[in-house]
């Protein structure tokens, strides 16, 4: 680039301030020194940018384009700057955040330990509720939901996504066969839900369609008591793939009906109040949390 960031602010300072001896001030440099400058844009670029008179400085149409562009170019510069000074800043300050027990739990708290040595200014909190909040009136930073999210006025960043398994313990499967089909889960102890209802739609395929409702001879409230009775070798389950690492990784659970299972994608996202300026100490988590769970930013 021929021209320098210094020759276009010097123009610019002089078009906002009026006068070489004012932007001058303004710039803390010589008058003589900005008035140099001004010569070797307008060398560079072979236009005349500045008509100059005993009383004032006038614009020339070239001089009117080019400081458009000038404007652009330095806001972006500044910007780029700033974004470098926030980066050099530690973040600080209490960060609450509000998810799903199981998420907490399976997702979240085997991360807090890396996230704490990072930036060990951030005070924590760490909320678990397994109803959708307001989260203005819980004083709430960010919430992380699971699913599918309707319209709102909250912004929503994506952080991951997760799969629904249909799983069962070997100790379960010795005891009482493996299912070869997906209507012969009728002839198992299944263990669903109270609620939301929506989970005791399995998403595997079967003569009918790709969702098997199931009639839990079981149910419980929360997926950990879920994971829990699944792990004691009651019955067959379907759970999200965050919940069930660690146990298909040691094979305390295995995948059943493979072969019928639909792969849905189930949406991990980030949410905020659009209007809320995000601090650092909340972007930052949010980009811990993308780098960690595997979504790009």
């Amino acid at each position: 680039m021929k021209t320098s960031l210094e020759e276009m602010l010097a123009f610019v300072s002089v078009v906002d301030s009026g006068s070489i001896s004012a932007a001058a001030e303004q710039l803390e440099q010589t008058a003589s020194g900005v008035s140099r400058a001004l010569s070797r844009l307008e060398e560079k670029l072979g236009v005349t940018l500045l008509r100059r008179t005993t009383r004032r400085l006038e614009l020339t149409e070239e001089g009117e384009v080019f400081l458009a562009q000038a404007r652009r170019i330095l806001a972006s510069v500044e910007e780029a700057e700033e974004q470098m000074t926030l980066r050099r800043q530690a973040p600080a300050g209490r960060l609450r955040i509000n998810t799903a027990s199981p998420f907490m739990l399976h997702a979240i708290v085997p991360l807090i330990g890396e996230f704490r040595a990072l930036y060990p200014q951030i005070e924590l909190e760490l909320h678990s509720d397994d109803r959708i909040i307001d989260l203005l009136e819980r004083r709430t930073d960010l919430a992380i939901r699971i699913g599918h999210l309707p319209d709102s006025s909250l912004h929503a960043r994506p952080l991951c996504h997760s799969y629904r398994r249909v799983l069962a313990s070997p100790k379960y499967l010795r005891r009482q066969g493996t299912p070869a089909r997906t209507e012969d889960l009728s002839g198992h102890s299944l263990i669903g839900f109270t609620e939301p209802d929506s989970l005791n739609e399995w998403p595997l395929r079967h003569a009918l369609g790709e969702r098997w409702r199931i009639t839990p001879s079981l149910r419980a409230s929360s997926g950990d008591t879920v994971l829990a009775l699944a792990l004691a070798g009651e019955g067959v389950v379907c759970l999200s793939d965050f919940m069930t690492d660690t146990a298909r990784a040691s094979g305390a659970l295995v995948e059943v009906l493979a072969e019928q299972r639909v792969e849905v994608r189930q949406p991990i996202n980030a949410v905020y109040y659009r209007n809320t300026a995000l601090a650092s100490r909340i972007t930052c988590f949010l980009d811990f949390l993308s780098e960690r769970l595997g979504c790009p930013r």
